[in-house]
């Protein structure tokens, strides 16, 4: 394995409360679960974990309360080499917590999130964490987090010559000037179709959502597309990188982080965007084969042997 490269996360943590169940109730009702699991979340901490996995030398900037969900994010660090210097222990607010539904038909999800102490991450946690960002080859940065801060975090990376990516999840309302600080933008199609106005169902739905992002400002989109793989158009060309078949889909709840963390890492370690993207994709299909955000994220020499064959 190359020398870890070194790669910057700025976002959230949250304690991940995920239940599983056939179906979420309506109001008014309560139904028996099939499955309960707490552990560490939020997209941030889940794309940092995700990349140190995969090979990075990743260094978390957060805030986090001083309690037990605190407490559990320390140690979810500590155990993949997560750099922490740059996380601050908020006495005010307690540690984010996210509520997942897990269908058990479907693996698929619905969350709800509260960022906890994490919303208070600011510009100023940016700025104290300047030497961390410059000495990184690649900054991620989310919409869990407020938008002001990821917009200084992008803004200081690209002063430094940093590779920025922005993972745009959720998709909130941002102003547009974000975009011109991003190297690379990482939407879902759904994402993708809040952020643009356009449905994004098809190749040809997915490169017009591309073009209208990229026309925003970004020198490249990349829209992820699930089970069909990922669209790149930008500055670095216009491809298709199909998924890697998957048999047994168990939880798709952190593909998207997965394929994040994966791909930081390989463009930190100077691969190219193509070769980056088929990096991710594996990233993403070993982790929807496993349950669970963090816990699933695979190991590098998982993804060498995906890749491999």
């Amino acid at each position: 394995m190359p020398t870890r490269a070194p790669v910057a996360v700025l976002g959230i943590f949250v304690a991940d409360l995920a239940f599983k169940a056939p179906r979420l109730p309506v109001m008014g009702e309560t139904i028996l679960g099939q499955g309960f699991k707490d552990g560490p979340g939020g997209k941030g901490s889940n794309q940092a974990i995700a990349a140190a996995r995969a090979g990075a030398d990743v260094r978390m900037i957060t805030r986090i309360g001083r309690d037990t969900f605190g407490e559990m994010a320390q140690k979810a660090w500590a155990a993949d080499g997560i750099d922490t210097s740059a996380v601050s222990i908020d006495d005010t607010l307690p540690t984010g917590a996210a509520f997942i539904f897990v269908s058990t038909t479907t693996g698929d999800n619905a969350i709800i999130v509260e960022p906890g102490a994490a919303a208070n991450l600011s510009p100023a946690d940016v700025a104290a964490a300047e030497a961390i960002i410059a000495g990184s080859k690649v900054l991620v940065a989310q919409f869990e987090q407020p938008v002001e801060t990821a917009i200084a975090g992008l803004a200081l990376a690209r002063q430094r010559g940093v590779i920025t990516i922005l993972n745009p999840a959720p998709a909130v309302p941002a102003d547009p000037a974000i975009y011109t600080l991003c190297d690379y933008v990482t939407p879902n199609e759904t994402e993708a179709a809040t952020l643009t106005g356009l449905k994004v169902e098809t190749e040809v739905d997915a490169l017009a959502a591309a073009k209208a992002l990229v026309a925003m400002g970004a020198r490249n989109a990349l829209i992820t597309l699930g089970e069909k793989g990922a669209f790149l158009h930008g500055e670095v060309g216009t491809a298709m990188i199909p998924a890697f078949k998957v048999a047994n889909v168990v939880d798709t709840t952190g593909a998207g982080d997965a394929f994040n963390g994966g791909f930081a890492t390989a463009l930190a370690e100077g691969k190219s965007p193509l070769d980056a993207i088929r990096f991710a994709n594996a990233t993403a299909a070993l982790s929807v084969q496993k349950p669970g955000t963090a816990p699933s994220m695979p190991m590098r020499a998982e993804i060498e042997a995906l890749l491999r064959a």
